[in-house]
């Protein structure tokens, strides 16, 4: 008896064409001693990325785009490409540094007529931010222990016609925040994390139903090595982890001794189940209703 087995869906095919998967180092055992977010277990050394590294993952996805191969309802080839925007990001070190909250907002006047598009994506985000931003303020010394020092807190308002790529943005940020570009992963807490907006710019072939095509999605991800081994313990987290892992393998770029930062949370935005959800295996994300 012939078993076909399922294939990956086209959102599967998204999160896995859209992971960033950065080279990693190690550091000896030691180095915990000065450094409370460290503390691996059963492991002589640990192991750590730089932001440098990360940032450089979503340079050729700001210029052209991240390629997505997605089959169509017609089970027609098409490569959609996707631009990285910065949504969010919440950085807590283990630093005295300065801290700040930063926010581009523009006002309704000055927006344009659909910006409905952005409310919605940029509101996942700022619901994140608001409820930390709470619990920081009920118990800001306990916060100080268990999260660490602010060093910067970021969200865009912005129309995304008027957003610059990923790269662009976090380089004019670090002109003021130059931890942006040297942080160690291991110099950060469990409670950073970012999120990425991706919007379509052109798929190729062209095909018929192109509106079909036209989902936005939020990708949420830690950026704190200490949280890394906890991602991926649901199992359909773990199937889509093992989806990017095959990915990422086939990439010569990107060489063994890396580590994938999963996400942790997605929100879509004009995604047609249909098209999207074309498999057994279905990674959970929140309805369009709910962003």
């Amino acid at each position: 008896m012939e078993i076909t087995a399922p294939r990956n869906s086209n959102l599967q095919s998204f999160l896995a064409h859209t992971t960033p998967s950065v080279p990693v180092y190690s550091l000896s055992k030691m180095y915990t001693r000065d450094n409370n977010f460290c503390q691996p277990t059963g492991k002589n050394r640990l192991e750590y990325f730089t932001l440098g590294d990360l940032w450089d993952q979503y340079s050729e996805w700001s210029v052209y785009g991240a390629g997505v191969p997605i089959i169509s309802d017609n089970y027609e080839n098409v490569v959609q490409y996707y631009v990285p925007y910065l949504s969010a990001i919440q950085i807590y070190t283990n630093k005295s540094l300065p801290c700040s909250r930063l926010s581009l907002e523009e006002s309704e006047s000055e927006s344009f007529s659909d910006d409905s598009e952005s409310e919605k994506m940029s509101k996942s985000s700022s619901d994140a931010l608001s409820e930390d931003s709470d619990v920081s303020q009920e118990s800001s010394l306990h916060s100080k222990e268990t999260l660490g020092q602010l060093y910067l807190q970021y969200i865009e308002y912005g129309s995304p016609y008027r957003r610059i790529p990923l790269v662009d943005k976090v380089n004019e940020l670090a002109v003021h925040f130059p931890g942006l570009m040297s942080f160690k992963s291991v110099e950060m807490s469990p409670a950073s994390w970012m999120s990425v907006a991706w919007y379509p710019i052109y798929h190729i072939p062209t095909c018929r139903n192109a509106k079909d095509l036209l989902a936005c999605f939020l990708t949420y991800h830690t950026i704190s090595a200490s949280f890394q081994d906890n991602v991926g313990h649901v199992e359909s987290a773990k199937d889509l982890c093992s989806t990017i892992s095959r990915t990422n393998r086939s990439d010569p770029k990107k060489g063994n001794n890396s580590i994938t930062l999963s996400p942790f949370g997605l929100s879509t935005y004009k995604m047609q189940g249909g098209l999207w959800r074309n498999s057994d295996q279905i990674f959970i994300v929140h309805r369009d209703d709910k962003i």
